[in-house]
């Protein structure tokens, strides 16, 4: 299945596979599709459409699931325009956003689509019960295995499919063993999408992809590689390139507009505390606390450590403390002595890394040479390749985990690299039942 546009169609040759498989002589065999590989790369496009004409043309009266991790991504990345499709072949399509379903007629024929979150392993819960005539899974890989598999169980009506979809992520993961490795086996058709099986990229557009990722998750996302995390956590982190000298008339802190702290807090594990100032488009590491109670050969209290935390601030303007979301003791006592405005960070380790890399890869961070433990971890801060998941070993990483919690502290304030913004343009056909 070699990757190229087809003239006239508006699709690559696999996207048309995927339009066709289920009707086709030579694909109507197969129980089920996977498509995984890069990211736009047009799968999901793709798979949306078929899904849509496969169930409105095969069955009326049915019910199919949808999923997502999340109902919420799951509206905003397939939902919206699989619905738009929809209508566009003439469906009427009635919403319950309430109750996470729609209708969809086409002709005499009316069958209902449920939207499920997988978000965790108490998933699987919120999809026993129904029975499907298929279901679509959208980035299954962020899903767990329970759901996945009771989502599959689901599926009892004669004739019904498996459509999954995903971007690869670590090659021992358990959709890529279990299914990718034994599509045959399961009587699956595996379909793999590269960035030149979406037609409508441009060159300047597939270039900016290119751009965006580094190290793992370029192979993952841009050369759509299922790839094991190895080697340096911040491979991209250069001293020379990333670091200033305190005192250096070109990161001059009395310029900066704004300061945030953040709080990685420790009792038997080390402490770190980083002040940030933002300076232009960049954001500067200008000074730290680290209290090791090993190194040191004793503990301190959380008022000692607010003290420290005082000490580290000065007489600064902070916007607010962001502070590792288990240290409840310490946020209560940032709370309690009503100084400083104190919120809990988002703990999503890779998320929150794969944000740090772009920060880093784009000069966006800087450190002052005087936060030397920091710079220490940086050369330190490992992939853990013996548990065949994707996370860092467990040590050296105090400070890794402050500044991942700052940065992600960005994006509840759009200093992220993207914004996605939600229009509800029809309101004539959607209704909610109470």
């Amino acid at each position: 299945m070699d990757s190229f546009y087809v003239p006239g169609t508006g699709f690559s040759r696999k996207q048309q596979i995927v339009l066709r498989w289920w009707y086709d002589s030579i694909y109507s065999r197969f129980d089920g599709i996977i498509c995984d590989g890069a990211v736009r790369s047009g799968k999901t496009t793709a798979m949306y459409t078929a899904f849509g004409l496969w169930a409105m043309l095969s069955f009326n009266g049915k019910s199919f699931g949808i999923c997502g991790k999340t109902i919420v991504s799951l509206r905003r990345n397939l939902v919206g325009d699989m619905v738009k499709m929809l209508k566009s072949m003439g469906c009427h399509v009635t919403e319950c956003i309430s109750k996470n379903y729609f209708d969809a007629e086409l002709s005499g024929r009316s069958n209902r689509f449920y939207l499920f979150g997988g978000r965790d392993e108490s998933s699987a819960s919120l999809i026993q019960g129904v029975t499907l005539a298929g279901v679509l899974m959208d980035e299954t890989a962020l899903m767990p295995r329970s759901f996945a598999e009771q989502a599959v169980a689901r599926c009892s009506v004669k004739g019904s499919r498996l459509w999954f979809n995903c971007n690869p992520d670590n090659p021992y993961h358990w959709f890529k063993r279990e299914w990718i490795d034994r599509a045959d086996e399961k009587n699956l058709l595996y379909i793999h999408f590269d960035l030149s099986d979406n037609p409508s990229l441009s060159e300047d557009i597939l270039k900016r992809y290119s751009r965006l990722y580094s190290g793992v998750f370029y192979e993952r996302f841009i050369l759509g590689r299922w790839a094991a995390a190895e080697g340096l956590v911040y491979p991209m982190f250069d001293r020379v390139r990333h670091t200033f000298r305190d005192g250096d008339k070109l990161f001059d802190h009395r310029k900066c507009e704004r300061y945030i702290v953040s709080c990685d807090y420790g009792t038997v594990n080390p402490s770190s505390f980083g002040l940030w100032g933002k300076l232009g488009e960049r954001w500067l590491r200008l000074d730290e606390y680290y209290f090791d109670s090993a190194r040191e050969g004793v503990r301190r209290t959380d008022e000692e450590h607010y003290q420290a935390l005082c000490s580290l601030i000065g007489g600064r303007e902070i916007e607010y403390v962001v502070c590792d979301p288990s240290a409840a003791s310490f946020i209560q006592c940032i709370r309690r002595h009503g100084q400083y405005r104190v919120k809990p960070a988002k703990n999503d380790v890779i998320s929150g890394i794969r944000r740090v890399s772009d920060f880093i890869r784009e000069g966006r961070l800087m450190i002052c040479d005087r936060c030397r433990d920091i710079i220490r971890e940086f050369s330190r801060y490992r992939w853990d390749e013996c548990s065949g998941k994707d996370c860092p070993v467990k040590e050296y990483d105090h400070a890794m985990d402050d500044m991942r919690y700052f940065v992600s502290s960005l994006e509840d304030e759009g200093g992220g690299r993207f914004m996605v913004m939600s229009l509800d343009r029809d309101h004539t056909e959607r209704r909610e039942e109470n």
